[in-house]
């Protein structure tokens, strides 16, 4: 993950990777079958790790509005260059003409909906947030999100993560009024 995150894919051979890892670039291949699989293995192993920690976060038992905050946090990048994130613009960028990899690609962001649709049900159902269509909020917040996370990952200049989370919490309070 950090070299693909350091060089991205296509300045890395599968020979340099192969040294970094310890086997040869032909091992590589044939575990994996291409550069593009493996930079799909690989997102999915970072997102089965974070998965586990945003579903232990959902479980606490705190407030739906807390539990929401954890899930943003979690969601976005921690900055310019986040590794994770690296693999999904990768991941992203490869998609349009690949078919395995926007299939990989909607299963790992189905996973984050999916999470996240039963956290607002819970939250209205508590009277914590207004009513909304959790499907359809979790699809809006979701796409939010990765509309503040690519340019904090890129590093494009005016965009912080504090700054991102600010336009968030902001939205958040305004459609399920958390603080009214």
């Amino acid at each position: 993950m950090a070299a693909i995150a350091e060089r991205g894919l296509a300045a890395l051979t599968m020979a340099e990777l192969g040294r970094q890892v310890g086997m040869s670039g032909g091992h590589l291949l044939y575990y994996f079958g291409s550069k593009d699989q493996l930079l799909l293995e690989t997102l999915r192993w970072s997102e089965a790790q974070l998965g586990e920690r945003r579903r232990a976060a959902l479980a606490e038992p705190v407030p739906a509005a807390r539990r929401l905050a954890a899930y943003i946090d979690l969601y976005l990048p921690t900055g310019a260059g986040d590794p994770r994130w690296t693999l999904w613009i990768e991941v992203w960028g490869r998609s349009l003409g690949d078919e395995r990899m926007r299939v990989g690609q909607a299963e790992l962001e189905a996973a984050w909906r999916g999470e996240l649709a039963p956290l607002l049900r819970a939250g209205i159902a508590a009277g914590e947030f207004r009513a909304v269509d959790p499907e359809r909020f979790a699809m809006r917040l979701g796409a939010m999100l990765d509309g503040f996370g690519t340019p904090l990952v890129i590093g494009l200049p005016g965009i912080t993560r504090d700054l991102a989370l600010e336009h968030i919490g902001d939205y958040l309070d305004e459609v399920l009024h958390l603080h009214g």
